[in-house]
């Protein structure tokens, strides 16, 4: 029973959960804490933390710890745990994914159309600026310092992220590696 239950409300988060991970959080908890029980506001505040850390999307990751701490909190195996885990985060992302098939069916079937290549030629640009957007909010005084506080860190910083974005520009570095190259550099200047 606990089964279906996990299915169904991962299900209708997965469904209902505009704005991202971050936004289904708030979703997540009132179902498994607060109208279910399936765990505590503790336990859920340390899957939050964990499922930052991990790689991926928050509310995905949030959904496989929950459903695996939900299942061992209910008296089962560890082997029914991943099951539960496996089941909530297959409910959390099957909307999107059918969404994503209908989508695609009809990109396929009308991508030629002038209308749809206009759409596409107009959301490039602000793709493009809300990426830079993006990169523009990352770059304050928590991640680079300034010349006043730490005038090294503000220095290295800049010149690290100069560096990176050259290498992957235009010499074509793979930007994983980038990000090992870059943190061993900040490991050793700092």
């Amino acid at each position: 029973m606990i089964f279906l239950q996990l299915f169904y409300t991962f299900l209708k988060i997965g469904l209902f959960g505009f704005g991202g991970g971050y936004a289904m959080l708030s979703m997540i908890q009132g179902e498994v804490v607060t109208r279910y029980n399936w765990i505590s506001t503790s336990e859920f505040t340390d899957i939050v933390a964990i499922s930052q850390m991990t790689p991926g999307p928050i509310g995905i990751n949030s959904a496989t710890y929950v459903g695996y701490t939900a299942i061992m909190n209910a008296g089962y195996s560890q082997t029914m745990g991943v099951l539960g885990s496996m089941t909530a985060t297959f409910a959390v992302t099957l909307p999107s994914f059918i969404l994503m098939l209908a989508i695609s069916k009809f990109f396929l079937k009308y991508q030629k159309h002038p209308m749809v290549e206009a759409v596409f030629s107009g959301l490039r640009p602000a793709v493009v600026g809300l990426l830079a957007a993006a990169a523009l909010l990352l770059m304050n005084a928590e991640n680079f310092s300034t010349p006043h506080d730490n005038l090294y860190q503000f220095v290295i910083s800049v010149l690290l992220f100069i560096t990176a974005f050259v290498c992957t520009r235009y010499y074509k570095i793979n930007p994983i590696l980038m990000i090992v190259l870059c943190g061993a550099a900040g490991a050793i200047l700092y």
